[in-house]
């Protein structure tokens, strides 16, 4: 702490003018003594030209910002300190020190001059007294905190409480605490510019009582540290002395055996040069390390999983043809186009082993048996297999790992599932990948981009692990309700191949072949005094009226109610031997029937029609109403439609609008009257581009009084020239139709192509007709007039 002279010499007549001196990073208050070093030009010409002066005044103030080299008046706080020169060494040529003391505040009124060095107009400014009782105990506080932060600094001599004592006046106890206070040049200012005495002390308090937290914490820290260094120490000596009576005593050393120990696995790990790099070096820094430290656990823990992983195992395929497609043949039913993917491929890499595997998206809906058909490729080329559900996935970190710094880290469910595995190869089944999500954790599709693109994924590198893996032999099946959600990036690098669904005869054959004996077998039912059986009209009963899907999962848990019946009665004793479950059996299981056939709900009334719907879960029918009443010529639609269904709808009223009489439709048909188009099952939301036709449709009946054949469903989008323009989920569509017990289907003349798709057995039971106009459409969906018919007649 700086000491005051025993008397501040004040100046009687302060100089109208003054030479200023400016200061990059101090502060100077009245009755403090700071020695400066003057070395610019300006500054050094100021200082021999004061030397000359008797009794020399001049203004010291303060830069506000401390790199400015040559200050003008915008450059420099308006108050500052008038100081009196008490000496002036010569340091070298052109360079001073010069020891100044603070005399009293002054504030800039105008800058004079800035040649040869600045020099302004100022005047001296008053200090406010505070009361007596505020002044005394504002003193006490600062004196107290003042001691309390002396007592915490060994540099500070001792003597500085005692001189801090000595000073008895409000506004210098002030200025001489913030002079010696270790804090920022602007606050000093502050401090400086606080005439009223009262607060400025306030303001040294509050900053001393800061200055005095920071030093409490820092030797509360220091002190815990040298505690812990203590701590650490002793654990040292005691570790080193328990090694030394272990070596007396013969033990073996368990840290030195773990040590050995992964050394051993890395070397059998066999991995690639720059993952075993990184292993014996952290291997190395293991050794260093003490036991109980936590970094110990988490490079242990990283060494485990390095050796643990599949780096150099590899599973020999089985790569006979016949024998890959008996274990497809055996274990799922249909779905040719898929197995004749998994043959192609299995015959290429018997051809090329260098080939990378192809990356296969199943899309379809639920239980069709996508996630199952990675299981059976697995078993049919002998790989491992891994299942990896992406469902609500949000985190990137699931695909690409956790960095280390994090407290629990892990690698991605990708690295993960290849220690499960056990091998480079295996099948890896991303299931519902449509379902990944993000959020500000990241887009884990995007962490999937290279996973998923074989000229990529040979370096895959996890943010755990930091050395790249091969994934290039692994065969990743991804599986999909619908691609809509995949992200274009990502799609590209997918080879989409669509499971629409089953047929009721395929649906009859699966159940026979594979979901019966399953659930006999899981059941305990497969006993030597009971043949359980099902006859084909009691499966198809519980087909067509118990469930509704385009997989056969809900089939399965509706034959697994059935077969639990069945075990309630043996148990009991009432059957045994053989039991065959027929048609009629079914509702004592299951209950009255739960879907009706569609063709019971249709009517012979005008103005309702039958249309093909895609659904995620596979196709559906829908139906769409239309109906007249008095009003103003408007067009009502509900039925919870979306706004492409919306549009669809006022497409087909405004062409019915502009082609009144082509149609045979009166020309004032439409006046006086609204017309509303419901689409029932109203809290279920429907959109899409295919209801156009079936609206149109519906339309032209109510008008001309002509119904809808009962055996006609149909589906595509018309523009306002009238043309039908084709539409997708061909396939679903007609699978839903065929169940209904529809047989008429009227498609987009540009959708023909997609009928190749539709089972052979489905194309023998239904009439497809395809159209190009709406009027190819009205000609083969509306009966004839009343008229024709009672000609016919």
């Amino acid at each position: 702490m700086t000491n005051p002279p025993p008397q501040i010499e004040e100046i009687k007549d302060l100089p109208e003018v003054v030479s200023l001196l400016p200061l990059r990073n101090s502060v100077l208050f009245p009755g403090s003594i700071i020695p400066i070093d003057v070395g610019r030009p300006k500054s050094v010409k100021l200082i021999e030209e004061a030397i000359a002066a008797e009794r020399p005044v001049i203004g010291i103030v303060t830069q506000k910002a401390a790199r400015t080299e040559d200050p003008g008046a915008d450059d420099l706080h308006e108050v500052g300190c008038a100081v009196r020169i008490l000496k002036v060494i010569k340091l070298a040529r052109d360079n001073y020190s010069v020891i100044l003391q603070g005399v009293m505040r002054i504030k800039i009124e105008e800058l004079v001059s800035d040649e040869p060095f600045l020099q302004a107009r100022v005047s001296e400014l008053p200090e406010h007294d505070p009361s007596p009782l505020e002044a005394e105990a504002l003193v006490a506080n600062i004196k107290e905190t003042a001691k309390k932060l002396i007592s915490l600094v060994p540099e500070l001599p001792r003597e500085a409480a005692a001189l801090l004592d000595s000073v008895s006046e409000p506004g210098q106890v002030a200025d001489l605490v913030a002079s010696n206070l270790d804090i920022e040049p602007s606050e000093k200012q502050e401090v400086l510019e606080a005439f009223d005495v009262s607060t400025r002390l306030r303001k040294v308090l509050t900053l001393l009582t800061r200055q005095l937290e920071i030093l409490e914490i820092r030797e509360r820290i220091n002190t815990q540290v040298q505690e812990e260094m203590g701590h650490s120490q002793r654990e040292y000596v005691l570790r080193q002395q328990l090694k030394a009576i272990k070596g007396e005593l013969g033990e073996i050393d368990d840290e030195n055996a773990e040590a050995d120990e992964f050394e051993q696995k890395i070397a059998d790990a066999k991995m690639p040069e720059e993952a075993e790099k990184v292993a014996f070096k952290q291997l190395n820094r293991l050794k260093q390390m003490q036991p109980s430290s936590a970094e110990y656990t988490v490079t242990r823990t990283y060494l485990e999983w390095l050796v643990d992983l599949p780096w150099s195992v590899t599973t020999e395929d089985q790569l006979e043809i016949a024998t890959v497609r008996d274990v497809l043949n055996e274990d799922h039913y249909d779905l040719e186009k898929v197995k004749k993917r998994i043959l192609e491929y299995m015959a290429v890499l018997k051809l090329n082993a260098s080939k990378k595997g192809p990356i296969l998206c199943l899309v379809g809906p639920p239980g069709v048996g996508k996630t199952s058909l990675g299981k059976s490729v697995a078993r049919a080329i002998g790989r491992s297999f891994v299942r990896i559900s992406l469902g609500g996935v949000r985190d990137e970190a699931e695909i690409r790992g956790h960095r280390r710094t994090y407290v629990g880290s892990l690698p991605g469910r990708l690295i993960q599932a290849l220690k499960r595995a056990g091998t480079n190869n295996p099948v890896i089944v991303l299931d519902e990948i449509d379902k990944l999500g993000h959020d500000f954790r990241g887009d884990p599709a995007s962490a999937l981009l290279e996973v998923l693109d074989p000229e990529q994924n040979h370096t895959f590198s996890d943010h755990y692990l930091e050395v790249t893996f091969d994934l290039s032999r692994v065969m990743f099946i991804v599986t999909a309700n619908t691609i809509d959600p995949i992200p274009p990036a990502l799609r590209d690098r997918l080879e989409i191949l669509e499971l629409p669904g089953y047929t009721r005869q395929e649906k009859l054959a699966i159940a026979r072949r594979f979901l019966i004996p399953k659930q006999i077998s899981e059941h305990g039912l497969a006993r030597d005094d009971l043949s359980l059986g099902f006859a084909d009209d009691a499966i198809m009963e519980v087909i067509d009226s118990y469930t509704r899907e385009a997989g056969v999962r809900n089939l399965q848990r509706e034959i697994s109610s059935v077969v639990r019946g069945v075990a309630v009665k043996y148990v009991e004793g009432e059957i045994s031997g053989e039991v065959e479950i027929r048609a009629t059996d079914i509702p004592d299981f299951l209950g009255p029937q739960r879907f009706l056939p569609e063709m019971a709900e249709r009517t012979s009334s005008p103005g309702v029609a039958t249309g093909l719907a895609w659904t995620p879960t596979g196709g559906e029918i829908m139906f769409i109403e239309a109906t007249a009443m008095p009003g103003k010529g408007g067009l009502m639609l509900t039925g919870q439609l979306g706004d492409v269904m919306k549009e669809s709808a006022q497409a087909a009223m405004s062409y019915l609008k502009s082609h009144l009489e082509a149609l045979g439709i009166e020309s004032d048909a439409l006046e006086g009257r609204d017309i509303h188009v419901h689409v029932p099952a109203g809290a279920i939301p429907k959109d899409g581009p295919s209801a156009g036709v079936a609206m149109f449709s519906a339309l032209v009946s109510l008008l001309t009084g002509r119904c809808i054949r009962a055996d006609v469903a149909m589906t595509g989008e018309i523009t306002l020239r009238g043309l039908v323009l084709p539409v997708g989920g061909i396939k679903e569509k007609l699978l839903a139709a065929h169940r209904a017990g529809i047989r008429r289907i009227l498609l987009p003349d540009r959708n023909e192509k997609d009928v190749v798709d539709i089972p052979e057995e489905i194309r023998n039971e239904i009439e497809i007709v395809h159209v190009k106009r709406v009027d190819d459409v009205l000609e083969a969906a509306l009966d004839k007039p009343q008229a024709d018919r009672e000609r016919a007649d």
